[in-house]
């Protein structure tokens, strides 16, 4: 029977996006990873990718259409066989999150590429049922349901296959054609079972507060413009309330002496003009962090609800401002790459940020994340630890002072004063002093990050 596709979550925070614009039409065949459409979620545009082959049956919502929540029908793809009578009515709200494999992901989930809800519209009303028809959703031994497609449940039903012994390659492991296809009977599922899933941390409760009619009321008479919250502002809100509710935030602070690294910085940037590279304080900052995670083991990790993952890679996330709101791109594997490859890898990720271009695998993850206020002229701040990092170091702008030297003489040197946000849950008063420890010696002696 036709096939419901499903507004997908592309990202973890989708909760609705907008379908930009189809990249097909009714009455076209497509295959298996052909692009369906362009969605903006809170985060940027993607393409939609095709998970079943067969033939766009109906169109349900119109390209442009905003607020469309996830699971959403959103267009019927017909198989082979199967004609737009076929098509029953299909309800426009959403399916429930357990009937779909388009559902939102959880913290520690994947976004997913498709959006198939596996479930088959219902025939109209009177129209005599397909001979063809694909099996009932099947279930393993625990009574959990295998999604699958339906055709491919129904190349399963001819074959002889046992759908729980194939691994899917679709959308939350849902069993696709090329599954199905290549699977041998009686062939067990290859690799480890997925490890059970954290239980998610309580729902921080709702912050009190004036409603937005009482706020409204305070200010009536008086000349205001009232801007409407786009997706990522939304998102930015409630994730940094939640964030600030629920993580128990505590501050290190600690002043670090610039001027080596000045003077390192700009005998690098002379040697460095020939390949057309220009490293920043910020590339350095990066770098530090980075081999400072490696030195201090235990702090590079993140919370996972009833659990602590500790990673080996340094992945640093960066605070990048944009039009609206702000990204956080993840530099993977920062201790192993050179100043210049970060330098060069944090240029493209932040022009792309800035025009919403990139895909969520760039900007999800890490254990540690820079926000760098510097340059905006800001001194000093706190900055709100984004979950599930462990810690985030908040950058200020690198300034004059007179400070006792080593001599006990009074000179000027350029001091920048730096916080550490730390999540008490994941990190200790010691162990974060440590952590910036390290920062701080790397920063103030530039050259040992090239040892």
């Amino acid at each position: 029977m036709p096939t419901e596709i499903l507004m997908p979550a592309l990202s973890p925070t989708m909760e609705e996006g907008t379908l930009a614009k189809w990249l097909v039409k009714e009455g076209d065949e497509v295959n298996s990873g052909d692009l369906l459409a362009e969605i903006e979620t809170d985060k940027a545009t993607m393409e939609f990718e095709a998970v079943d082959e067969g033939t766009i049956g109906k169109i349900l919502i119109e390209e442009g259409s905003e607020g469309v929540k996830v699971n959403t029908p959103i267009a019927v793809l017909l198989e082979e066989g199967e004609s737009a009578d076929d098509i029953g009515e299909v309800s426009a709200e959403p399916k429930p999150a357990e009937e779909g494999s388009g559902t939102q992901p959880g913290p520690e989930q994947e976004p997913a590429a498709g959006g198939y809800s596996g479930e088959e519209a219902a025939p109209k009303s009177g129209a005599p049922a397909s001979d063809t028809k694909a099996p009932a959703a099947p279930q393993d031994a625990d009574g959990k349901r295998i999604f699958a497609s339906p055709l491919a449940r129904r190349i399963a039903a001819d074959k002889g296959l046992d759908l729980s012994q194939i691994e899917g390659s679709g959308p939350r492991g849902r069993i696709v054609k090329v599954d199905v296809e290549a699977a041998q009977p009686g062939k067990a599922k290859t690799g480890e079972a997925p490890a059970k899933k954290a239980d998610e941390a309580p729902k921080a409760a709702a912050p009190s507060g004036p409603s937005a009619s009482q706020v409204a009321a305070m200010y009536e008479g008086r000349d205001y413009e009232e801007v409407t919250l786009d997706g990522m502002r939304k998102t930015i809100a409630a994730r940094l309330t939640e964030a600030k509710q629920s993580i128990p935030h505590f501050y290190l602070r600690r002043d670090i002496k610039l001027d080596a690294l000045l003077k390192f910085r700009s005998q690098l940037n002379k040697q460095l003009e020939g390949r057309d590279v220009k490293l920043s304080v910020n590339d350095f900052i990066i770098k530090a962090c980075a081999l400072a995670l490696q030195s201090v083991p235990d702090a590079n990790a993140v919370w996972a609800g009833d659990r602590l993952l500790k990673l080996r890679p340094s992945d640093v996330a960066v605070a990048v401002t944009i039009e609206g709101g702000l990204f956080t791109p993840v530099l993977k594997d920062a201790e192993m790459k050179s100043l210049s490859a970060l330098s060069a890898e944090m240029k493209d990720l932040a022009g792309r940020a800035r025009d919403r271009k990139l895909a969520p695998h760039e900007y999800q993850g890490g254990s540690f994340a820079v926000s760098n206020l510097g340059m905006f002229g800001i001194d000093n701040f706190d900055a709100v630890i984004n979950p599930p990092h462990g810690a985030i170091l908040a950058v200020g702008a690198g300034v004059k002072k007179p400070v006792v030297g080593a001599d006990g003489e009074l000179t000027v040197a350029t001091v920048m004063s730096v916080t550490l946000s730390v999540d008490h849950r994941v990190i200790d008063g010691a162990l974060g002093a440590e952590l910036l420890e390290q920062i701080v010696q790397n920063l103030e002696n530039p050259m040992v990050m090239l040892a």
